[in-house]
This record gives C-alpha cells, structure tokens and sequence, in this order.
C-alpha cells in the first residue's frame, strides 16, 4: 500500500466531527459509497470533509477527494478492530465528549439560542445528530493510541530524520521566545471574603425556597463567564477535572440537591447536582468572588516587586520562586513557562503569545526579568500581578537541532506513526470485507484496498 498518510491526523480531524454548518449543508448528498466491514462511508462525509478543507486551502485539487476516502477507509478498519478487540466507548466518555462539543458551539456562535437558531434544531437535537459520529471517533482513539502505543522516537533517530532533509528544503523559522511567569494573586481581606458569601447566601436561599430559579439567578449574578450564559451548566464533569473542594461538595450531592457555599481558589461556589453517573457528574454552579481593591492590587505588587528582587539578586531560583510564590497551576507544571498549547512547546513565536506578554518581552534581554505587571486574567477577568522571565530568544533561522529540536522531534515522531500505522494498515486490510462504490475506483490508491480485500473474499470461498 501506498504511504499517503502525510496528512492522516489533518484528515481525522476533518471528517469527524464536523462543524454545524457543515452538517447541516449537505444532507442532500447522503449515498453509502464505500463498505469496511459492517461499517458504510456515505457520500456526505466525504464531500463535507472535502468542503470544510477547501474553505482553508482554496488551492486544493480534486485528488485531495480520494485522499480523504483512504483515510475513512482507515478509520473504519481500525474501528472495526476495536469491535473485534472489545475497545469500546462508555456512556460517560460519550456524554462528556458531546457536552464538550456543544459547549464549543456556543462558545462560537455567543449563546444556546443562537447556536440553535443556526442549526435550526435544539441542543438535543444536535446531540443525538452527533452521537453516533462521536462513539465512533472516539472509539478510533481510543483503538489507535492502542495500537501505536509502543512507538517511540529516541534522540538519535530524531538526528537521522534531520540529517536526511535536503539543505535547501529546511524550513525557516521566525524569531521566537521562551518565555516564563511567576502569578500572584491580591491577598482578600476578611471583610470582603463575608461580602462574597453572604451575597451568595442570599441567592441560595431565594433558590431554596422556589422563589428563582438557579438558572436565571446564574445568569444574573454568577461570576463564572464560562458557565453564566448557560444558566451555570458546567455539563458532564469527571471528579478528576474539577478542583479537589468542588469535587467533594459536587458529589456528595442527590440529584436536584444544591450544596452549601464551597470555597475554592476561583471563589465561592453553590452547586447542583443534576444527573451524576459513577464518577462522572451533569453540574450547575454559582460563582463569586470577593470584590479585588485598588489597594489589595497596590500590597501584591509591592509583595511581587520583593520576589524579582530576590531573583535578580540571586537569593532565589527561578524555579523555586515559581513553586513557593505562582497561583498560575499550567505554567507551575512547565517550571513557570508559558507553552503552545497545542504542541507543548515552550518556542514561542510572537502571535502565541498574549499581546501585552508580546509588548513586554520586546524590550527584555535574556535572563531579564520584568517589573511586577497587574493585568486582567482573559479567562476570568480575575485582577492579577506577573513576573516575565525571558529564558532564550531566537533570531529568524533555517530549522536547526540546537534551536529547533522539540519542533523537528513532533515532525519526525508524526512520521514513525504515519508510517507504523500504514503498515499495520497493510498487515490487517486483508481481515476485512471493503467495497467501494465504481464512482471512486479511480482514486490511485483504491485499487489496492480492493485487490487486499478480494484475496480475503478468495480465502473465505476456500474455507
């Protein structure tokens, strides 16, 4: 078989789940185009995935058609293995994929009512319309992790995949920068800690006694931007994803029960608990946090102006400030450095980072730190104070070892695994049944699908 999988991950993506609009434009087009197994590839999905990629790569030819329907083709054996392999998806997984998508919907499109005016179904509607499609990606990852499971990449093959790009095929990088943080956060008074609570007392009782509902009171006076606008729905929730004293409040709760005031790190919380599922939860919450003062901001950064202090003088690590004195828990976990979060690269360039981070770095030298800056949190609006760190800054180069090895290491590591899976691919296309339709036996690569699955069609006739 051909290896045509440079674009394997790209296509996954693209063919399942795919965007609202997208599934509702073509539902014309439906017409079951090819068979693996007991499994059908309908013509849909392959024109949506097409579409969708288009709209980003405008240039791309109609062969990119018959890419897409290998990699479905592929998608269907390895989920076909994981049938025969007992790989399957729980109700919890699926239910928490689907609340994690939906969420992301109206993220985009600004509230539950718009998404659904887009879409012209409700938002269960658009669940059962998605919940097949999403069991069957998630049990594809689950049966490729699996499967690539012992595919490592040592630091010696990662030399051998540099040394055998052409010289003048090395992609050029532009500058970048690492980049790390020390957050502190405003100490809150007493005074204003009884502020918080009591407020939220008062809308717990009016929930209490029937006289509002949690939905509405959420969206008037929560706290919590991620959730407000949805009447405080948190959606399915595992133990594991929450903080330590929401979780212990969450689930000591009956179905329909509202918690009493729960204090964590972002504030103080009141908690439903609408449908759990083992140790899964459907939950709503209130949030308030105590009011921030000018002067609570003013005694942080006179506090975070002692701690660069320490550290340009050498009285104090980098790392060991960022343990003892950072409240910034995905920076603490990367030594107090910001990452890619899709890549986890701590090479940053400079539209991956914050603008103001972007402004401030500008002027630093390496080693340097900054002066205590406040800002506001984008995700919580939380009033905060930093510390920059500049470790290292690149100057626009060709792709080297030195400065660029975690980048080539994810480009070769993604090729150990394009090539593994193409030939496990290979080794097992045989075990299974496939029929493409005659509009698409034209597509290079078909034929040998085809030409695997009848000699195993020939073996069944034998037996």
């Amino acid at each position: 078989m051909k290896k045509s999988f440079s674009t394997f991950w790209l296509l996954m993506v693209l063919l399942l789940p795919l965007t609202i609009h997208a599934q509702t434009q073509t539902e014309t087009l439906d017409k079951v185009i090819a068979i693996v197994g007991e499994k059908i590839i309908l013509r849909s999905e392959i024109e949506n995935a097409f579409q969708e990629f288009l709209q980003e790569n405008p240039n791309a030819g109609d062969s990119l058609r018959c890419q897409i329907l290998e990699n479905a083709l592929s998608q269907k054996i390895v989920t076909e293995q994981a049938d025969r392999d007992s790989v399957f998806v729980s109700d919890e997984e699926l239910e928490a994929s689907l609340d994690n998508r939906i969420r992301y919907f109206i993220s985009q499109y600004g509230s539950e009512e718009k998404l659904e005016e887009v879409a012209g179904k409700t938002i269960y509607q658009l669940k059962d319309d998605y919940r097949s499609n999403f069991k069957e990606q998630l049990q594809f990852q689950k049966m490729q992790q699996q499967i690539m499971s012992s595919v490592k990449i040592t630091p010696q093959e990662v030399k051998a995949f540099y040394a055998k790009i052409p010289k003048d095929s090395l992609p050029f990088y532009p500058s970048s920068v690492e980049v790390g943080q020390i957050v502190l956060k405003p100490d809150i008074n007493k005074e204003v800690e009884d502020s918080a609570i009591a407020k939220l007392e008062r809308i717990r009782q009016e929930i209490i006694s029937g006289k509002a509902s949690f939905e509405i009171m959420a969206g008037v006076h929560s706290d919590d931007p991620g959730s407000r606008d949805n009447g405080g729905d948190l959606g399915i929730m595992g133990r594991d994803e929450l903080v330590p004293e929401f979780a212990a409040a969450a689930f000591k709760l009956q179905n329909g029960e509202i918690s009493p005031i729960v204090k964590t790190s972002f504030g103080f919380h009141i908690v439903q608990m609408m449908n759990r599922q083992g140790e899964k939860a459907k939950l709503r919450h209130i949030l308030i946090k105590p009011l921030v003062t000018e002067d609570m901001v003013k005694l942080c950064l006179s506090r975070a102006d002692s701690v660069r202090a320490n550290l340009v003088a050498g009285k104090l690590q980098y790392a060991a400030a960022v343990g003892k004195y950072s409240s910034d828990e995905s920076s603490k976990l990367t030594g107090g450095m910001i990452t890619n979060q899709q890549t986890g690269s701590t090479s940053l360039l400079a539209e991956d980072l914050d603008p103001d981070i972007a402004l401030a770095v500008t002027e630093m030298k390496v080693g340097e730190y900054s002066q205590p800056i406040e800002y506001n949190d984008p995700r919580t609006g939380d009033k905060l104070v930093r510390i920059l760190y500049l470790r290292s800054r690149t100057e626009p180069h060709k792709a080297n070892l030195k400065d660029d090895y975690h980048k080539i290491m994810q480009v070769a590591f993604a090729e150990k695994q394009n090539t593994y899976l193409t030939t496990w691919l290979t080794e097992h296309i045989s075990n299974f049944y496939v029929m493409v339709d005659p509009e698409y036996r034209t597509c290079d690569n078909i034929g040998t699908w085809l030409q695997a699955s009848d000699k195993q069609k020939a073996a069944q006739k034998t037996k």
